[in-house]
């Protein structure tokens, strides 16, 4: 990579998921807000979800593209915080334009949490999907971690450590 000819890949991961966690915590959502912005927000949230798996598709078409110098992982990561986000986003919005749907989500930080929790499989159970909407919501959060993300990043891995091994055999 030539000198100033591009920003260096961790500092591009960090500016967008910063990027990305400031507009979590300012777009306007407010509680009790129904009908058409209720379901304008929701789908705003799962076309940033497949707008994030898109770019992890790209991403990973890029890395196993033969002769590909992109830094490991770096579109993987930013795709990663977009989906966390958008699905924590959907979460909040849920939780309280139809009250019940979570147990003891009350906060932004709870819904991150929360979507956080679903995506590294911890589950402490001290927020969870009380609702019918939020346990579909959850489990489409689950699928997308599976199918999207896990699978996107054993491909890579995969990928990598067969690069590896190539340039040692050289």
């Amino acid at each position: 990579m030539a000198r100033g000819s591009r920003i260096h890949p961790i500092a591009r991961v960090t500016v967008a998921s910063v990027l990305i966690l400031v507009a979590y915590y300012v777009v306007p959502v407010e509680p009790g807000v129904a009908g058409g912005w209720l379901v304008a927000r929701i789908v705003a949230s799962l076309l940033i979800v497949v707008a994030a798996t898109l770019v992890v598709i790209r991403q990973v078409r890029r890395q196993i593209r033969p002769g590909s110098d992109e830094p490991p992982l770096a579109g993987l990561a930013i795709a990663l915080v977009a989906g966390v986000a958008a699905f924590a986003l959907a979460d909040y919005i849920l939780a309280f334009s139809k009250p019940g749907q979570f147990v003891s989500m009350q906060t932004r930080t709870d819904a991150l949490y929360f979507a956080l929790a679903t995506l590294l499989t911890v589950g402490y159970g001290d927020v969870y999907a009380q609702g019918q909407a939020a346990r579909v919501l959850v489990s489409t959060q689950m699928l997308f971690n599976i199918a999207v993300l896990a699978t996107s990043a054993s491909f890579l891995v995969n990928e990598i450590g067969d690069r590896l091994r190539r340039q040692r055999e050289r």
